[in-house]
């Protein structure tokens, strides 16, 4: 059984004390993974004033949000510009690389995305994922072959302007197998690998779910013939809860399956379907995300 493991990196600390630890976790087990990299400023403690919102203030108390990413994090950026992520961590970065991991852009500015993608133009996205290519580039010597955009943030102007840039494919989306995007009725040039499994946060507190719990309630929801994308996240299976996926790793073991990086789970003597991607809410999650559409 095949599980893309897809490991965003949202976040300077993500960055300095998560992604060095799953790397270390990961070669310890002969693991590959794709890493999706927050490159440009960290202002994401400007996410406080989302508290006002019943759906976010929810969540940060179901998942024990101070406790599971720290304060450091809840307040980044706050009261002053956040740092330059891949300006002061570029080592991390590139060794990450270095030790044969995809590597692939998450955002410039996670929160500017997240928060701005609605009213963005096709000039504004266009410049966010340039200035992330651009540091990308020179921090590992090449362009990024990959990109996800933060939170599932995705729209047509989104999609479009991706493909003016040579990524293989993108995982920009949820969703249940590897698709070509249509955007007007007109198939673009890069794969989707969608995320087909619940994030640690989405779930958590609910429907009777806890850290006991957790890792078999995942395993329980991976399907041996269909395609299998877990996101983890450096700030929580890198940091605060590094034992509970390496207890996840184990039993995977067990249960025979194989981590891959993302870019291994396409299809070489197939076509993927061509389908939208749509808009749509789903329980745990504040806000309307990214999924995989119906064919047209």
């Amino acid at each position: 059984m095949r599980v893309g493991l897809r490991i965003d990196v949202d976040t300077f600390r993500g960055t300095r004390i998560g992604v060095p630890n799953l790397c270390k976790l990961l070669a310890e087990h002969s693991i590959k993974a794709t890493f999706y990299f927050s490159i440009g400023p960290d202002n994401m403690g400007r996410h406080l004033w989302r508290l006002f919102k019943p759906a976010f203030l929810l969540k940060m108390l179901r998942s024990n949000a101070p406790g599971l990413y720290g304060w450091d994090i809840l307040i980044r950026g706050t009261f002053c510009p956040g740092p330059i992520i891949g300006k002061e961590l570029a080592q991390i970065i590139r060794a990450t690389a270095e030790e044969g991991h995809d590597i692939g852009l998450h955002a410039w500015d996670h929160h500017a995305w997240q928060t701005n993608i609605d009213t963005m133009d096709s000039g504004n996205i266009n410049n966010s994922i340039t200035l992330g290519v651009n540091m990308m580039t020179e921090i590992t010597g090449k362009p990024p072959s990959t990109s996800a955009t933060p939170g599932w943030k995705c729209n047509d102007t989104t999609l479009i302007e991706k493909s003016k840039f040579p990524f293989k494919y993108n995982s920009d989306c949820r969703g249940t197998d590897i698709f070509i995007p249509v955007v007007g009725n007109q198939p673009l040039n890069q794969i989707q690998i969608p995320v087909t499994l619940p994030t640690y946060d989405e779930i958590i507190g609910r429907n009777d779910i806890s850290d006991s719990n957790y890792n078999d309630h995942i395993l329980s929801l991976l399907k041996p013939d269909s395609l299998n994308v877990l996101a983890i996240h450096a700030e929580v299976e890198g940091i605060t809860k590094r034992h509970l996926f390496s207890d996840f790793i184990g039993k995977l073991n067990q249960k025979s399956g194989i981590f891959l990086p993302l870019e291994k789970l396409i299809p070489r003597d197939s076509i993927p379907r061509k389908v939208p991607v749509i808009k749509r809410n789903i329980p745990g999650r504040e806000g309307w995300i990214a999924v995989q559409g119906n064919e047209n």
